[in-house]
């Protein structure tokens, strides 16, 4: 790869960066929009996530090192909230919110593991929360089912969406692989609180 190249590939992982901090968009979208505001072609090539990643952590420590910090830990005590209701399901934390690259701008991802694939609605009925149905692509890329809420987080002052995906049992082994970079891609309740005090890093 040529320095234009690599320069190219480090411009889109900045713009990338800063819309994934300042609204909120996952790294695909925020690549795919990064391109479009940059008037490059279509097929210019993406930088990967562990480099976009780099990206919006440098952002991060330069721009709202303080701020974002706060907005993590309120995100992460909402998404404890949600997973001590819907224990029964398994809950796993992934995205921004588990690995720390979460603001206030950011959606909170859980992800289910249950036998009885339709029991996390029905449990969402009982208790009247309201929900939207969908479909997302999970990380083997097949469609999974998802159930996308909004939240009230007080400590933000604001509504966030938490979107709930929906795996079978058997899915848990392997969704506790580690990623490309060696890290654990989504945690349990109990590894969310660890990672909240401090004794480990997602």
């Amino acid at each position: 790869m040529d320095a234009s190249r690599d320069d190219i590939t480090a411009e889109i992982a900045a713009v990338a960066a800063r819309l994934v901090v300042e609204e909120g968009l996952e790294y695909a979208a925020a690549k795919r929009r990064a391109v479009k505001q940059l008037g490059l072609p279509a097929r210019t090539p993406l930088p990967d996530n562990a480099t976009l990643d780099a990206a919006v952590r440098e952002d991060i420590a330069v721009f709202c090192p303080d701020t974002q910090a706060t907005e993590l830990l309120a995100l992460r005590e909402l998404a404890l909230l949600w997973m001590e209701r819907l224990q029964a399901f398994r809950p796993h934390l992934g995205g921004s919110v588990w690995h720390g690259t979460a603001t206030r701008h950011s959606d909170v991802y859980l992800q289910l593991f249950c036998d009885d694939p339709k029991a996390p609605e029905w449990t969402l009925l009982d208790h009247r929360v309201e929900y939207h149905p969908g479909t997302v692509n999970g990380w083997r890329g097949e469609p999974v089912e998802a159930l996308t809420l909004r939240a009230r987080c007080e400590a933000l002052g604001q509504w966030v969406l938490v979107h709930l995906m929906v795996h079978e049992h058997d899915d848990l082994r392997g969704a506790l692989k580690p990623d490309a970079q060696g890290r654990k891609p989504r945690g349990d309740a109990a590894a969310l609180r660890r990672l909240m005090a401090g004794e480990v890093s997602a």
